[in-house]
């Protein structure tokens, strides 16, 4: 089937605009992890998170098969809330190829009490993070993460 090359033109834009437009608001939904991530103490922001992620959504950071449950994770960021209220979760980079977006950021806090063990009292961390997750029907289904965690341990031990 031969098409006019305005309507093909025209047909090819329409795709672009689409494909561009769902690319912006899968990545908008993502932006809703980084927002609870650095104000981990918000209701608001918890629900929103709800909102994004499936109930059956799965934080995975690990081969141990121990993943956390949204529920599990959302009472995580409470106990961050306390022990670290100026938490920032900058995103420094995000890209997506189709239902997977990958996203670089710099996690920095300065915890107010012991820190997986460290006192560091005073001291802060300034660490690299490095997100994976996969969307499926336009909500996060899984996220898999590493964080620099070693490192931040160093800087509040002061080395």
């Amino acid at each position: 089937m031969n098409f006019p090359k305005r309507l093909t033109s025209a047909a090819a834009a329409a795709l672009i605009a689409t494909a561009t437009s769902v690319a912006a608001g899968d990545k908008e939904t993502v932006a809703v992890f980084y927002e609870l991530l650095s104000n981990p103490g918000s209701a608001e922001l918890a629900a929103e998170f709800q909102d994004v992620t499936l109930e059956s959504w799965e934080s995975i950071g690990n081969y141990t098969g121990e993943n956390k449950t949204r529920e599990a994770f959302l009472g995580q960021m409470g106990g961050f809330a306390q022990l670290m209220p100026d938490l920032d979760w900058d995103v420094q980079a995000m890209h997506q190829d189709g239902n997977f977006i990958t996203v670089r950021s710099r996690a920095t806090g300065t915890p107010v009490a012991p820190f997986f063990g460290v006192d560091g009292e005073g001291l802060s961390f300034d660490i690299l993070t490095i997100d994976i997750h996969e969307l499926e029907d336009g909500k996060i289904a899984r996220t898999y993460h590493v964080e620099d965690w070693a490192t931040a341990l160093q800087q509040l031990a002061g080395n």
